[in-house]
Protein backbone atom coordinates (compact mmCIF):
# COMPACT_ATOMS: atom_id res chain seq x y z
CA UNK A 1 0.00 0.00 0.00
CA UNK A 2 0.99 3.61 -0.58
CA UNK A 3 1.94 5.38 2.65
CA UNK A 4 -0.70 7.78 3.85
CA UNK A 5 1.44 10.25 5.79
CA UNK A 6 -0.71 13.14 6.97
CA UNK A 7 -3.02 13.15 3.94
CA UNK A 8 -6.77 13.39 4.40
CA UNK A 9 -8.38 11.25 1.74
CA UNK A 10 -12.12 11.76 2.38
CA UNK A 11 -14.30 14.86 2.94
CA UNK A 12 -17.95 15.05 3.92
CA UNK A 13 -19.97 17.28 1.57
CA UNK A 14 -20.34 19.86 4.35
CA UNK A 15 -16.54 20.10 4.77
CA UNK A 16 -15.73 21.47 1.31
CA UNK A 17 -16.61 24.33 -1.01
CA UNK A 18 -16.47 25.32 -4.69
CA UNK A 19 -12.90 26.62 -4.45
CA UNK A 20 -11.56 23.07 -3.86
CA UNK A 21 -12.29 21.62 -7.30
CA UNK A 22 -8.67 20.47 -7.80
CA UNK A 23 -8.93 18.42 -4.59
CA UNK A 24 -12.61 17.40 -4.59
CA UNK A 25 -13.23 17.46 -8.35
CA UNK A 26 -15.77 19.76 -9.95
CA UNK A 27 -18.72 17.61 -8.93
CA UNK A 28 -17.61 17.15 -5.32
CA UNK A 29 -16.72 20.83 -4.86
CA UNK A 30 -20.10 21.95 -6.19
CA UNK A 31 -21.98 19.34 -4.15
CA UNK A 32 -20.23 20.81 -1.11
CA UNK A 33 -21.13 24.35 -2.20
CA UNK A 34 -24.81 23.44 -2.71
CA UNK A 35 -24.89 21.63 0.65
CA UNK A 36 -23.57 24.73 2.40
CA UNK A 37 -26.14 26.88 0.55
CA UNK A 38 -28.87 24.77 2.14
CA UNK A 39 -30.08 23.28 -1.16
CA UNK A 40 -31.63 19.79 -1.22
CA UNK A 41 -28.55 17.61 -1.82
CA UNK A 42 -28.59 13.91 -0.82
CA UNK A 43 -25.90 13.47 1.88
CA UNK A 44 -22.57 11.90 1.01
CA UNK A 45 -18.80 12.25 0.94
CA UNK A 46 -15.99 12.75 -1.58
CA UNK A 47 -12.76 10.78 -1.98
CA UNK A 48 -10.09 13.20 -3.19
CA UNK A 49 -8.15 13.41 -6.45
CA UNK A 50 -5.02 13.01 -4.31
CA UNK A 51 -6.28 9.56 -3.28
CA UNK A 52 -6.77 8.70 -6.97
CA UNK A 53 -3.22 9.74 -7.83
CA UNK A 54 -1.82 7.82 -4.85
CA UNK A 55 -3.76 4.80 -6.12
CA UNK A 56 -2.28 5.25 -9.61
CA UNK A 57 1.25 5.67 -8.23
CA UNK A 58 0.84 2.61 -6.03
CA UNK A 59 0.19 0.08 -8.81
CA UNK A 60 -3.60 0.43 -8.45
CA UNK A 61 -3.70 -0.26 -4.73
CA UNK A 62 -5.75 1.86 -2.35
CA UNK A 63 -3.50 4.21 -0.35
CA UNK A 64 -2.97 3.34 3.29
CA UNK A 65 -5.82 4.57 5.48
CA UNK A 66 -8.27 5.27 2.63
CA UNK A 67 -10.65 2.40 3.35
CA UNK A 68 -10.58 3.27 7.07
CA UNK A 69 -11.66 6.84 6.24
CA UNK A 70 -14.33 5.55 3.88
CA UNK A 71 -15.65 3.33 6.69
CA UNK A 72 -15.72 6.28 9.12
CA UNK A 73 -17.61 8.53 6.70
CA UNK A 74 -19.96 5.71 5.73
CA UNK A 75 -20.79 5.17 9.42
CA UNK A 76 -21.56 8.89 9.78
CA UNK A 77 -23.74 8.73 6.67
CA UNK A 78 -25.58 5.69 8.04
CA UNK A 79 -26.21 7.54 11.31
CA UNK A 80 -27.49 10.59 9.43
CA UNK A 81 -29.87 8.50 7.30
CA UNK A 82 -30.87 6.07 10.06
CA UNK A 83 -30.11 3.09 7.81
CA UNK A 84 -27.13 0.84 7.11
CA UNK A 85 -25.59 0.04 3.73
CA UNK A 86 -27.33 -3.03 2.33
CA UNK A 87 -29.30 -3.78 5.51
CA UNK A 88 -31.73 -6.60 4.61
CA UNK A 89 -34.50 -4.94 6.66
CA UNK A 90 -34.13 -1.28 5.61
CA UNK A 91 -31.17 -0.76 3.28
CA UNK A 92 -29.16 2.39 2.67
CA UNK A 93 -28.11 2.47 -0.99
CA UNK A 94 -25.47 4.75 -2.48
CA UNK A 95 -24.22 5.93 -5.85
CA UNK A 96 -20.51 5.97 -6.67
CA UNK A 97 -19.68 8.66 -9.24
CA UNK A 98 -16.54 10.11 -10.77
CA UNK A 99 -15.79 13.83 -10.65
CA UNK A 100 -12.67 15.29 -12.26
CA UNK A 101 -11.53 18.90 -11.72
CA UNK A 102 -12.69 19.66 -15.29
CA UNK A 103 -15.95 18.44 -16.78
CA UNK A 104 -15.51 15.19 -18.74
CA UNK A 105 -19.13 14.18 -19.44
CA UNK A 106 -19.59 10.43 -19.71
CA UNK A 107 -15.88 9.68 -19.99
CA UNK A 108 -15.53 8.00 -16.59
CA UNK A 109 -17.66 5.59 -14.65
CA UNK A 110 -20.70 5.66 -12.38
CA UNK A 111 -22.42 2.89 -10.40
CA UNK A 112 -25.90 3.36 -8.94
CA UNK A 113 -27.85 1.38 -6.29
CA UNK A 114 -24.75 0.01 -4.55
CA UNK A 115 -25.83 -2.07 -1.56
CA UNK A 116 -28.52 -4.17 -3.22
CA UNK A 117 -28.34 -7.95 -3.12
CA UNK A 118 -30.72 -10.93 -2.88
CA UNK A 119 -31.59 -10.01 0.72
CA UNK A 120 -31.62 -6.20 0.71
CA UNK A 121 -33.86 -6.10 -2.37
CA UNK A 122 -36.55 -7.55 -0.11
CA UNK A 123 -35.83 -4.82 2.44
CA UNK A 124 -36.21 -2.23 -0.32
CA UNK A 125 -39.58 -3.79 -1.17
CA UNK A 126 -40.72 -3.30 2.44
CA UNK A 127 -39.17 0.16 2.69
CA UNK A 128 -41.03 1.44 -0.36
CA UNK A 129 -44.04 -0.87 -0.57
CA UNK A 130 -43.22 -1.29 -4.26
CA UNK A 131 -41.97 -4.69 -5.37
CA UNK A 132 -41.53 -3.69 -9.01
CA UNK A 133 -39.42 -0.66 -8.12
CA UNK A 134 -37.13 -2.75 -5.89
CA UNK A 135 -36.45 -5.30 -8.61
CA UNK A 136 -36.03 -2.64 -11.27
CA UNK A 137 -33.36 -1.03 -9.07
CA UNK A 138 -31.67 -4.40 -8.55
CA UNK A 139 -31.52 -5.24 -12.26
CA UNK A 140 -30.03 -1.77 -12.89
CA UNK A 141 -27.28 -2.43 -10.34
CA UNK A 142 -26.37 -5.84 -11.77
CA UNK A 143 -26.36 -4.39 -15.30
CA UNK A 144 -24.30 -1.30 -14.46
CA UNK A 145 -21.96 -3.09 -12.04
CA UNK A 146 -21.45 -5.93 -14.50
CA UNK A 147 -20.48 -3.57 -17.31
CA UNK A 148 -18.59 -0.90 -15.36
CA UNK A 149 -16.88 -2.86 -12.61
CA UNK A 150 -16.63 -6.41 -13.94
CA UNK A 151 -15.90 -5.62 -17.60
CA UNK A 152 -18.89 -7.41 -19.13
CA UNK A 153 -19.94 -6.31 -22.63
CA UNK A 154 -22.93 -4.00 -22.06
CA UNK A 155 -24.62 -5.15 -25.27
CA UNK A 156 -25.25 -8.56 -23.67
CA UNK A 157 -27.48 -6.94 -21.05
CA UNK A 158 -29.28 -4.80 -23.64
CA UNK A 159 -29.91 -7.89 -25.76
CA UNK A 160 -31.44 -9.66 -22.74
CA UNK A 161 -33.71 -6.64 -22.14
CA UNK A 162 -34.76 -6.61 -25.81
CA UNK A 163 -35.57 -10.32 -25.61
CA UNK A 164 -37.69 -9.70 -22.50
CA UNK A 165 -39.58 -6.89 -24.25
CA UNK A 166 -40.17 -9.03 -27.34
CA UNK A 167 -41.31 -11.94 -25.21
CA UNK A 168 -43.82 -9.84 -23.28
CA UNK A 169 -44.90 -7.67 -26.22
CA UNK A 170 -43.94 -4.29 -24.73
CA UNK A 171 -41.94 -1.44 -26.24
CA UNK A 172 -40.03 0.03 -23.28
CA UNK A 173 -38.35 -1.33 -20.15
CA UNK A 174 -40.73 0.63 -17.89
CA UNK A 175 -43.54 -1.61 -19.15
CA UNK A 176 -41.83 -4.78 -17.90
CA UNK A 177 -43.53 -6.26 -14.84
CA UNK A 178 -42.04 -7.49 -11.57
CA UNK A 179 -41.91 -11.09 -12.80
CA UNK A 180 -40.02 -9.98 -15.92
CA UNK A 181 -37.54 -7.94 -13.86
CA UNK A 182 -36.87 -10.85 -11.49
CA UNK A 183 -36.14 -13.01 -14.53
CA UNK A 184 -33.82 -10.32 -15.89
CA UNK A 185 -31.86 -10.17 -12.62
CA UNK A 186 -31.40 -13.93 -12.81
CA UNK A 187 -30.37 -13.71 -16.46
CA UNK A 188 -27.98 -10.81 -15.78
CA UNK A 189 -26.25 -12.71 -12.98
CA UNK A 190 -25.73 -15.65 -15.33
CA UNK A 191 -24.21 -13.29 -17.90
CA UNK A 192 -21.88 -11.88 -15.23
CA UNK A 193 -20.77 -15.32 -14.08
CA UNK A 194 -20.11 -16.51 -17.63
CA UNK A 195 -18.30 -13.39 -18.84
CA UNK A 196 -16.48 -12.28 -15.66
CA UNK A 197 -15.73 -15.79 -14.41
CA UNK A 198 -17.08 -14.97 -10.95
CA UNK A 199 -20.41 -14.44 -9.21
CA UNK A 200 -21.97 -11.02 -8.84
CA UNK A 201 -20.81 -9.87 -5.34
CA UNK A 202 -23.44 -10.01 -2.61
CA UNK A 203 -21.43 -8.21 0.12
CA UNK A 204 -22.45 -4.48 0.11
CA UNK A 205 -19.04 -3.35 1.41
CA UNK A 206 -17.26 -5.32 -1.31
CA UNK A 207 -19.58 -3.72 -3.88
CA UNK A 208 -18.63 -0.25 -2.57
CA UNK A 209 -14.89 -0.94 -2.61
CA UNK A 210 -14.99 -2.47 -6.10
CA UNK A 211 -17.04 0.49 -7.40
CA UNK A 212 -14.50 3.00 -5.99
CA UNK A 213 -11.71 0.96 -7.56
CA UNK A 214 -13.52 1.02 -10.93
CA UNK A 215 -13.97 4.80 -10.86
CA UNK A 216 -10.27 5.30 -10.07
CA UNK A 217 -9.36 2.97 -12.97
CA UNK A 218 -11.70 4.81 -15.34
CA UNK A 219 -9.46 7.91 -15.17
CA UNK A 220 -7.03 6.01 -17.40
CA UNK A 221 -9.48 4.30 -19.76
CA UNK A 222 -9.12 4.96 -23.49
CA UNK A 223 -12.10 7.28 -23.89
CA UNK A 224 -11.01 9.42 -20.93
CA UNK A 225 -7.45 9.63 -22.30
CA UNK A 226 -8.76 10.55 -25.77
CA UNK A 227 -10.98 13.24 -24.26
CA UNK A 228 -8.11 14.73 -22.24
CA UNK A 229 -5.83 14.84 -25.30
CA UNK A 230 -8.48 16.62 -27.35
CA UNK A 231 -9.34 19.09 -24.56
CA UNK A 232 -5.77 19.60 -23.23
CA UNK A 233 -6.55 18.33 -19.73
CA UNK A 234 -3.46 17.06 -17.82
CA UNK A 235 -3.30 13.37 -16.89
CA UNK A 236 -1.86 14.33 -13.50
CA UNK A 237 -5.12 15.78 -12.13
CA UNK A 238 -6.85 12.50 -11.30
CA UNK A 239 -10.53 12.07 -10.50
CA UNK A 240 -12.38 12.36 -7.22
CA UNK A 241 -15.07 9.82 -6.26
CA UNK A 242 -18.42 10.90 -4.82
CA UNK A 243 -20.31 8.44 -2.62
CA UNK A 244 -23.85 9.73 -2.21
CA UNK A 245 -27.13 8.54 -0.76
CA UNK A 246 -29.34 7.19 -3.54
CA UNK A 247 -32.56 8.97 -4.38
CA UNK A 248 -34.84 7.36 -6.91
CA UNK A 249 -36.52 8.78 -9.97
CA UNK A 250 -37.95 5.39 -10.92
CA UNK A 251 -40.54 5.10 -8.14
CA UNK A 252 -43.52 5.76 -10.41
CA UNK A 253 -45.22 8.58 -12.28
CA UNK A 254 -44.65 11.04 -9.39
CA UNK A 255 -40.90 10.56 -9.83
CA UNK A 256 -38.38 11.29 -12.57
CA UNK A 257 -34.96 12.62 -13.49
CA UNK A 258 -33.58 15.36 -15.66
CA UNK A 259 -30.82 17.67 -16.81
CA UNK A 260 -31.54 21.39 -16.66
CA UNK A 261 -29.80 24.57 -17.80
CA UNK A 262 -30.80 27.81 -16.12
CA UNK A 263 -30.83 29.42 -19.60
CA UNK A 264 -30.99 28.09 -23.13
CA UNK A 265 -27.39 27.02 -23.97
CA UNK A 266 -28.11 27.27 -27.68
CA UNK A 267 -29.62 30.75 -27.89
CA UNK A 268 -28.89 32.29 -24.49
CA UNK A 269 -32.59 33.01 -23.94
CA UNK A 270 -33.44 33.55 -20.28
CA UNK A 271 -35.64 30.53 -19.71
CA UNK A 272 -34.97 27.04 -18.30
CA UNK A 273 -33.91 24.45 -20.86
CA UNK A 274 -33.24 20.73 -20.69
CA UNK A 275 -34.56 17.18 -20.76
CA UNK A 276 -36.83 15.29 -18.37
CA UNK A 277 -37.83 11.65 -18.04
CA UNK A 278 -40.70 10.49 -15.87
CA UNK A 279 -40.19 7.32 -13.83
CA UNK A 280 -36.48 6.98 -14.69
CA UNK A 281 -32.96 7.12 -13.24
CA UNK A 282 -30.28 9.56 -14.38
CA UNK A 283 -28.40 7.18 -16.66
CA UNK A 284 -31.56 6.81 -18.75
CA UNK A 285 -31.25 10.47 -19.76
CA UNK A 286 -27.54 10.67 -20.55
CA UNK A 287 -27.34 7.24 -22.17
CA UNK A 288 -30.07 8.24 -24.63
CA UNK A 289 -31.85 4.87 -24.34
CA UNK A 290 -35.23 6.54 -23.89
CA UNK A 291 -36.62 9.62 -25.60
CA UNK A 292 -36.93 12.54 -23.22
CA UNK A 293 -39.48 15.35 -23.04
CA UNK A 294 -38.65 19.07 -22.91
CA UNK A 295 -37.89 20.28 -19.40
CA UNK A 296 -40.79 22.74 -19.21
CA UNK A 297 -43.27 19.86 -19.63
CA UNK A 298 -42.16 18.74 -16.17
CA UNK A 299 -44.48 21.48 -14.86
CA UNK A 300 -47.47 19.53 -16.15
CA UNK A 301 -46.30 16.27 -14.55
CA UNK A 302 -44.83 17.48 -11.23
CA UNK A 303 -45.82 21.15 -10.74
CA UNK A 304 -44.56 21.41 -7.15
CA UNK A 305 -41.10 20.03 -7.96
CA UNK A 306 -40.96 22.21 -11.11
CA UNK A 307 -41.65 25.38 -9.13
CA UNK A 308 -39.00 24.42 -6.57
CA UNK A 309 -36.45 23.66 -9.31
CA UNK A 310 -36.95 27.12 -10.80
CA UNK A 311 -36.34 28.75 -7.40
CA UNK A 312 -33.11 26.78 -6.95
CA UNK A 313 -32.03 27.71 -10.49
CA UNK A 314 -32.36 31.39 -9.59
CA UNK A 315 -30.39 30.83 -6.36
CA UNK A 316 -27.54 29.12 -8.22
CA UNK A 317 -27.34 31.80 -10.92
CA UNK A 318 -27.12 34.53 -8.30
CA UNK A 319 -24.50 32.61 -6.34
CA UNK A 320 -22.27 31.65 -9.27
CA UNK A 321 -23.02 34.69 -11.45
CA UNK A 322 -23.31 32.43 -14.48
CA UNK A 323 -25.54 30.01 -16.33
CA UNK A 324 -25.68 26.64 -14.53
CA UNK A 325 -26.11 23.07 -15.71
CA UNK A 326 -27.99 20.95 -13.11
CA UNK A 327 -28.70 17.24 -12.73
CA UNK A 328 -31.70 16.45 -10.54
CA UNK A 329 -34.06 13.72 -9.42
CA UNK A 330 -37.66 13.87 -8.27
CA UNK A 331 -38.55 11.10 -5.81
CA UNK A 332 -42.25 10.90 -4.95
CA UNK A 333 -42.67 14.63 -5.73
CA UNK A 334 -39.58 15.60 -3.67
CA UNK A 335 -36.81 17.39 -5.58
CA UNK A 336 -33.13 16.53 -5.07
CA UNK A 337 -30.15 18.24 -6.73
CA UNK A 338 -27.38 15.81 -7.69
CA UNK A 339 -24.91 18.09 -9.43
CA UNK A 340 -24.32 21.59 -10.71
CA UNK A 341 -21.59 23.17 -12.80
CA UNK A 342 -21.12 26.16 -15.08
CA UNK A 343 -23.02 25.20 -18.23
CA UNK A 344 -21.42 24.85 -21.65
CA UNK A 345 -22.99 26.99 -24.37
CA UNK A 346 -22.72 28.02 -28.01
CA UNK A 347 -20.92 31.17 -29.08
CA UNK A 348 -24.22 32.96 -29.74
CA UNK A 349 -25.51 32.03 -26.28
CA UNK A 350 -22.23 33.09 -24.67
CA UNK A 351 -22.57 36.63 -26.01
CA UNK A 352 -26.30 36.89 -25.24
CA UNK A 353 -25.94 35.56 -21.67
CA UNK A 354 -22.98 37.84 -20.90
CA UNK A 355 -24.90 40.92 -22.09
CA UNK A 356 -28.09 39.96 -20.25
CA UNK A 357 -26.23 39.25 -17.00
CA UNK A 358 -24.58 42.66 -17.15
CA UNK A 359 -28.04 44.24 -17.60
CA UNK A 360 -29.37 42.16 -14.68
CA UNK A 361 -26.51 43.22 -12.41
CA UNK A 362 -25.20 39.66 -11.95
CA UNK A 363 -21.79 40.53 -13.44
CA UNK A 364 -19.96 43.72 -14.38
CA UNK A 365 -18.65 44.82 -17.79
CA UNK A 366 -15.10 43.75 -17.00
CA UNK A 367 -16.15 40.21 -16.07
CA UNK A 368 -18.27 39.94 -19.23
CA UNK A 369 -15.44 40.98 -21.55
CA UNK A 370 -12.52 39.35 -19.74
CA UNK A 371 -14.05 36.04 -18.60
CA UNK A 372 -17.08 35.32 -20.79
CA UNK A 373 -16.45 36.48 -24.36
CA UNK A 374 -13.75 33.98 -25.29
CA UNK A 375 -12.00 34.10 -28.65
CA UNK A 376 -12.20 30.35 -29.25
CA UNK A 377 -15.99 30.61 -29.59
CA UNK A 378 -15.85 33.06 -32.49
CA UNK A 379 -15.39 30.36 -35.12
CA UNK A 380 -18.75 28.85 -34.15
CA UNK A 381 -20.47 31.98 -35.44
CA UNK A 382 -19.38 31.03 -38.95
CA UNK A 383 -20.43 27.38 -38.96
CA UNK A 384 -22.84 26.34 -41.74
CA UNK A 385 -26.48 25.92 -40.74
CA UNK A 386 -29.59 24.39 -42.31
CA UNK A 387 -32.02 27.10 -43.36
CA UNK A 388 -35.53 26.75 -42.03
CA UNK A 389 -37.14 28.58 -44.96
CA UNK A 390 -36.80 25.72 -47.47
CA UNK A 391 -37.82 26.50 -51.01
CA UNK A 392 -41.35 25.61 -52.06
CA UNK A 393 -41.71 21.90 -52.72
CA UNK A 394 -38.49 21.03 -50.82
CA UNK A 395 -39.75 19.11 -47.81
CA UNK A 396 -37.25 17.86 -45.20
CA UNK A 397 -36.72 14.11 -45.04
CA UNK A 398 -37.05 14.16 -41.27
CA UNK A 399 -37.04 16.47 -38.27
CA UNK A 400 -35.16 16.10 -35.00
CA UNK A 401 -33.56 17.81 -32.03
CA UNK A 402 -30.45 19.83 -32.80
CA UNK A 403 -27.83 19.69 -30.08
CA UNK A 404 -25.10 21.74 -31.77
CA UNK A 405 -24.88 25.11 -33.53
CA UNK A 406 -23.93 23.86 -36.99
CA UNK A 407 -24.89 21.48 -39.81
CA UNK A 408 -22.85 18.56 -41.18
CA UNK A 409 -22.50 16.61 -44.44
CA UNK A 410 -20.93 13.19 -44.87
CA UNK A 411 -21.33 9.50 -45.65
CA UNK A 412 -23.37 7.48 -43.15
CA UNK A 413 -21.41 4.96 -41.06
CA UNK A 414 -22.83 2.81 -38.32
CA UNK A 415 -20.01 2.04 -35.87
CA UNK A 416 -17.52 4.25 -34.05
CA UNK A 417 -14.63 2.13 -35.39
CA UNK A 418 -15.79 2.64 -38.99
CA UNK A 419 -16.15 6.39 -38.37
CA UNK A 420 -12.58 6.60 -37.08
CA UNK A 421 -11.13 4.44 -39.87
CA UNK A 422 -12.99 6.23 -42.67
CA UNK A 423 -12.02 9.65 -41.30
CA UNK A 424 -8.36 8.61 -41.26
CA UNK A 425 -8.71 7.92 -45.00
CA UNK A 426 -9.98 11.47 -45.51
CA UNK A 427 -13.68 10.60 -45.77
CA UNK A 428 -16.26 12.94 -44.22
CA UNK A 429 -18.68 10.78 -42.23
CA UNK A 430 -21.86 10.99 -40.17
CA UNK A 431 -22.01 8.48 -37.31
CA UNK A 432 -25.52 6.98 -37.28
CA UNK A 433 -26.58 5.01 -34.18
CA UNK A 434 -29.68 4.26 -32.15
CA UNK A 435 -27.83 5.88 -29.26
CA UNK A 436 -24.18 6.45 -28.42
CA UNK A 437 -22.20 5.74 -25.27
CA UNK A 438 -18.84 7.06 -24.06
CA UNK A 439 -17.02 4.10 -25.64
CA UNK A 440 -17.95 5.63 -29.03
CA UNK A 441 -15.94 8.78 -28.30
CA UNK A 442 -13.16 8.06 -30.81
CA UNK A 443 -15.74 7.73 -33.59
CA UNK A 444 -17.75 10.73 -32.44
CA UNK A 445 -14.82 13.13 -32.62
CA UNK A 446 -13.81 11.76 -36.04
CA UNK A 447 -17.28 12.44 -37.48
CA UNK A 448 -18.66 15.58 -39.07
CA UNK A 449 -21.91 14.97 -37.20
CA UNK A 450 -23.79 12.39 -35.13
CA UNK A 451 -27.35 11.21 -35.79
CA UNK A 452 -29.24 9.09 -33.26
CA UNK A 453 -32.82 7.81 -33.28
CA UNK A 454 -33.19 7.90 -29.50
CA UNK A 455 -32.21 10.23 -26.68
CA UNK A 456 -32.49 13.93 -26.01
CA UNK A 457 -30.30 17.02 -26.18
CA UNK A 458 -28.35 15.97 -23.08
CA UNK A 459 -27.51 12.38 -24.02
CA UNK A 460 -23.90 11.32 -24.60
CA UNK A 461 -24.25 11.91 -28.35
CA UNK A 462 -25.30 15.50 -27.71
CA UNK A 463 -22.83 16.55 -25.05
Amino acid sequence: MVRKGTAKWVYDFAEGDASQKNLLGGKGANLAEMTNLGLPVPPGFTITTEACNAYREGAQEFPEGLLDEVAEHLKQLEETMGRQLGDPRDPLLVSVRSGAPFSMPGMMDTVLNVGLNDDSVKGLEKQTGDERFAWDSYRRLVQMFGKTVMGVDGDLFEEAIDEAKDRTGVETDVELGTKDLKALVKSFKKIVKKEAKREFPMDPTEQLHLAIDAVFKSWDNKRAQDYRRRNKIPDSLGTAVNVQTMVFGNKGDDSGTGVAFTRDPGTGEKKPYGDYLQNAQGEDVVAGIRNTIPLDEMGRLQPQAWAELQRHMATLERHYGDMNDIEFTVEKDKLWLLQTRIGKRTSVAEWVIALDMVDEGLIDDETAVRDRLTADKLDELFKPIIRRDLKEGKDPVARGLNASPGAAVGRAVFTADDASEWAERGEKVILVRRETNPDDYHGMVASQGILTSAGGTNSHAAV
